[in-house]
């Protein structure tokens, strides 16, 4: 039984690598075909389609090349982007023991939305959240009244922010942005893993602490 096992993954292994080197020598005219039909495809030089994955659409939302779809999506992402990364740094914030004057007995994690609807100051603090959230939202957007053409997708200075931006070359422009992407999409991904490990009773934080626990 083991002599026909270690046969049948021996096979298994000789055949992929057969498959590998058949691929390896393709011929160039077929790679570059494949290569070129890749970098056809709409958005495929866009900011963030980036390797290993390129421009990952597999919904193919994008793929008719609606630009104004495309740049739709793009804000989206950007600003849950930024929420996000605001959200993963308050949580390990009050995670770390940390908290304002006053709310020393809130507990962290998601237990502390609970704990603030048991008394009045603690619901003005979510009052104060819920108004603050609603101005960021009319705020951070394109001030159509105002003579002032944002320089790309997310850009929401209108003629009042600054902060040394217009000083950077094209190429430290392109970067910061990329990174703000990546940023953002790591923190999407990281705050709900926090949030699914605090609700199984897991924790993922150095010295095996758990929020909301």
């Amino acid at each position: 039984y083991v002599s026909f096992i270690t046969f049948s993954t021996m096979k298994v292994i000789a055949t992929l690598a057969l498959i590998s080197s058949a691929a390896a020598f393709a011929p160039a005219a077929q790679q570059s075909q494949s290569s070129s039909a890749l970098a056809a495809k709409p958005f495929a030089d866009a900011l963030g389609a980036q390797a290993p994955l390129g421009l990952w659409d597999p919904l193919g939302m994008v793929a008719d090349g609606d630009q104004a779809r495309f740049d739709y999506l793009r804000s989206q992402e950007i600003k849950h982007g930024r929420v996000a990364m605001l959200a993963v740094v308050g949580y390990l914030t009050t995670a770390a023991g940390i908290r304002f004057p006053g709310a020393e007995d809130i507990p962290d994690g998601l237990k502390s939305f609970p704990a603030l609807l048991e008394t009045d100051a603690g619901k003005n603090v979510l009052l104060q959240m819920v108004a603050f959230t609603a101005v960021a939202e009319i705020a951070n957007r394109e001030a159509e009244w105002l003579d002032v053409k944002p320089e790309f997708v997310g850009d929401y200075r209108n003629g009042f922010l600054d902060l040394g931006w217009d000083g950077f070359d094209d190429a430290t422009k392109m970067k910061k942005r990329a990174i703000e992407l990546n940023n953002g999409r790591a923190a999407m991904m990281g705050i709900w893993g926090l949030i699914i490990h605090e609700q199984l009773g897991v924790s993922i934080l150095p010295g095996g602490y758990l929020p909301g626990h």
